[in-house]
């Protein structure tokens, strides 16, 4: 079976983009009233030809790559290539009825509006109801999005007769060739606004100041997208208006740090009370709450609450707080401060203690050597 892809020079994941780009090439190349007699150009078109009438059509296409070959016996003349394709070739003009899609809509879909929407900790921990202000076409209150001014209405353009398009012929190896493009008069909308709304200048819009009233469910994260649907500018001549996206960005914490819906606190205790354990008081987004330090507590310990963390994003419960205990040591003691820890060291049998590494280190250190090592 003849490889069209390979005919065409695309490979077999090619959009139909680049395949029509590869055969507008290859035409006219290998076009007989362009390259002539020589060489084969004859042959060579019509293999191109029919390489495009298959993969250019996406039933085709479809089918061959299925193993089938559904090219038409007419040399390539199917329904994924005609005149037009030639035409557009050469001339990059449309011509006959596939060009006279009548005039072009004079109001359009607006564009998105992108706002930055900056959040507390507590605002993206328990959700919020957020006023956002923002700078945006509206429709223009006099006129109403027709552009005209008031007691007047758009006119059917005299010159292409409200088709939006003018006709002329062109003259090619062809022949003469029936070419169709945008109507110069109207700019192709088949209408001509005689007295333009002077509030918007025909625009049938306005750029406005207005207040969208947003709720902010809890758990969103910097980079957090929320869509208010059909919030957007308005188009022109009072067409659809877009989309506002809302982008969030959360505000640093002075005391917890935020990883996914948990929070990471550093609670400072003395050693004393490492030791002996305690019960201390930690003001959270909740509120006072009490943490229990139990006896001989290790620095960098974990004590975990739960359910104090950020909430879940579409989903119930909230993430944990994990309180991190830093243990501090005295680096300045009076007299009897050191004589009571003396004592204490002697009742402990610390008199003179050993320096030990801990299991856990003697890896560290194994690596290290294993690297100066080279291995």
């Amino acid at each position: 079976m003849t490889d069209y892809y390979e005919i065409l020079g695309v490979p077999r994941d090619a959009t139909p983009e680049q395949i029509k780009k590869a055969y507008r090439k290859l035409a006219r190349e290998h076009h007989p009233d362009v390259a002539g007699d020589g060489a084969g150009s004859e042959d060579t078109f019509k293999d191109v030809s029919r390489a495009y009438d298959v993969l250019g059509n996406p039933e085709k296409r479809r089918a061959y790559d299925l193993g089938g070959d559904p090219s038409s016996p007419g040399g390539g003349m199917g329904g994924g290539f005609g005149f037009q394709d030639i035409f557009e070739t050469f001339f990059g003009a449309a011509t006959g009825a596939a060009a006279q899609r009548g005039p072009i809509p004079r109001a359009r879909r607006g564009q998105d509006a992108l706002v930055r929407l900056d959040l507390d900790l507590a605002e993206v921990t328990f959700g919020v109801h957020r006023e956002v202000p923002v700078d945006t076409a509206v429709v223009c209150p006099t006129c109403s999005g027709s552009c005209c001014r008031p007691g007047t209405s758009p006119r059917t353009c005299e010159v292409c007769g409200g088709r939006g398009s003018v006709q002329r012929v062109a003259r090619s190896f062809l022949g003469q060739v029936m070419t169709t493009q945008p109507c110069a008069a109207c700019h192709g909308f088949g209408t001509v606004i005689p007295e333009p709304c002077t509030e918007c200048s025909g625009e049938g819009r306005v750029r406005s100041r207005r207040t969208l009233a947003v709720d902010v469910p809890a758990g969103v994260d910097t980079g957090t997208r929320i869509k208010l649907t059909g919030q957007g500018e308005v188009g022109p001549a009072g067409g659809p208006a877009g989309d506002v996206y809302l982008e969030v960005r959360e505000r640093k914490h002075d005391t917890f740090v935020r990883r996914g819906d948990d929070l990471h606190a550093t609670l400072e205790v003395p050693m004393t009370a490492a030791a002996l354990g305690t019960v201390l008081t930690l003001d959270t987004l909740d509120g006072p709450q009490e943490v229990d330090l139990r006896p001989g507590t290790q620095p960098s310990q974990i004590v975990s609450l739960k359910g104090l963390g950020v909430g879940h994003l579409h989903a119930p419960g909230r993430g944990d707080l994990h309180v991190h205990v830093e243990v501090q040591v005295p680096t300045a003691m009076d007299d009897e401060q050191a004589e009571l820890l003396r004592r204490l060291a002697t009742l402990r049998g610390e008199e003179r203690p050993e320096a030990r590494l801990a299991a856990s280190s003697s890896g560290v250190f194994a690596k290290l050597r294993d690297k100066l090592s080279g291995r």
